[in-house]
C-alpha cells in the first residue's frame, strides 16, 4: 500500500505543501542518482492529492430548469482537469447551466496515465477516483485520502479507461478499459474500490478516438456511453444493465465532432436530472451538450460554457 499526503479543499497552505513536495521529490531523485540506488519514489511523486467540494443539489427556483426530472436523477459531479505541472483543478456546476470558476483540488498528478471519478455508494456523487500510474498500477483513492489502495498491476496495456457509472446492474460504478488491439473490457465494481475480473465487451473499439459516459442518456434508467470515430461521427451505445452484454448496437448521434479534441461526461452539469456531455475544441473553448433523455436525439444544441484556456489540461474527467 502506498501512502499519500492528504489535501483539504481550498486550503491556504496548498501551494506551500505542493512546493515542498516537489522539492522533496527532486532532492530524493538526485540522491538516488548520486548513490546509484535502485529504489525510486512512487510513480506519481510524493503527496499526490485530490479532493472535491460538497454540492447543494437542491437549489431554490428549480422551475427555471424547465424539466420534469428531479435533481439527483443523474450523477452530479465537478469537471476536473490536470495541467502539465500535475496540478488538479475542479469546476463545480454553477446551477445556471455552466461551471463555476476553478479551484485548486490537488497536486502531484504529472505522470498519471488516466483518472476517472467513481461513485462507490450509489448516492449520485463521486467518492474518489481510480487512477493509473506511469508504471501501469491502478489505484483507488477516496477524496482527501492519506492512502491510495493498490487495485492491480498491468494496466499499462489500456489506452482508454473511464468509469461509465453503473453498467453491470449492481450498486457501484464500474470501469471500462480499451486495449491497443481495440478490445473493450468491463470490470465490475464492488463498491470499495476493488474490481472483479474483466469481461470482454467486444472488439473494434479502436475505431474511436474518444469514449465517454456517466449515466443515462436515453431515458430508460440504464447508463449509456458515446463514442467518437475517426471521421468525427458520434455514436450512442445504450446500456442494457447486463454485464455479459452491457450495450445494444450503436446508433448514430451526428457528425462534425472532429472539431473537438476531448469529449467528457461527468454526469449532470445543468442540474436537470439528465446526464450531459462537455466537449473541448481545438482552440481550448468548452461546450456543453445538454442531455434530452431521448435516445433518438440525446443532446440539445451546444452552449459555450468556457471561452478558452481548456487546452491547458492534459487530462479531463
Amino acid at each position: 500500500m502506498t501512502k499519500w499526503r492528504t489535501h483539504v479543499a481550498k486550503s491556504s497552505g496548498l501551494n506551500t505543501r505542493r512546493a515542498l513536495a516537489r522539492a522533496t521529490a527532486a532532492a530524493l531523485t538526485a540522491a538516488l542518482v548520486a548513490t546509484g540506488a535502485s529504489s525510486a519514489v512512487a510513480a506519481d511523486g510524493p503527496g499526490a492529492s485530490a479532493s472535491r467540494s460538497h454540492l447543494d443539489v437542491k437549489p431554490s427556483g428549480g422551475e427555471k430548469y424547465g424539466t420534469s426530472a428531479m435533481p439527483g436523477d443523474a450523477p452530479i459531479n465537478p469537471v476536473f482537469g490536470v495541467d502539465g505541472a500535475g496540478d488538479l483543478w475542479s469546476y463545480d456546476p454553477d446551477f445556471e447551466g455552466g461551471l463555476d470558476a476553478r479551484w485548486d483540488a490537488g497536486y502531484g498528478w504529472q505522470t498519471a496515465r488516466a483518472m476517472t471519478q467513481v461513485d462507490q455508494d450509489a448516492d449520485g456523487f463521486s467518492d474518489g477516483i481510480w487512477h493509473v500510474t506511469s508504471e501501469g498500477q491502478l489505484y483507488w483513492a477516496p477524496w482527501n485520502a492519506e492512502e491510495h489502495t493498490l487495485v492491480g498491476n498491468g494496466w499499462k496495456i489500456y489506452n482508454q479507461l473511464f468509469s461509465g457509472a453503473n453498467l453491470g446492474g449492481a450498486g457501484a460504478d464500474d470501469l471500462l478499459a480499451r486495449d491497443s488491439s481495440g478490445y473493450l473490457y468491463l470490470y465490475l465494481g464492488y463498491g470499495n474500490g476493488k474490481l472483479t475480473q474483466r469481461y470482454k465487451v467486444g472488439g473494434g473499439w479502436n475505431a474511436y478516438t474518444h469514449i465517454t459516459g456517466k449515466g443515462d442518456l436515453s431515458g430508460d434508467g440504464k447508463a449509456d456511453i458515446v463514442a467518437k470515430d475517426k471521421s468525427g461521427v458520434l455514436w450512442l451505445y445504450k446500456g442494457t444493465g447486463n454485464y455479459k452484454a452491457p450495450f445494444t448496437s450503436r446508433t448514430r448521434v451526428g457528425g462534425g465532432w472532429n472539431t473537438y479534441n476531448n469529449i467528457v461526461s461527468v454526469g449532470d452539469i445543468d442540474i436537470d436530472g439528465i446526464t450531459d456531455v462537455v466537449a473541448r475544441d481545438k482552440n481550448g473553448a468548452l461546450y456543453l451538450y445538454k442531455g434530452t433523455g431521448n435516445g433518438a436525439s440525446p443532446f440539445k444544441s451546444r452552449v459555450k460554457i468556457g471561452s478558452g484556456g481548456w487546452n491547458t489540461y492534459r487530462l479531463m474527467f
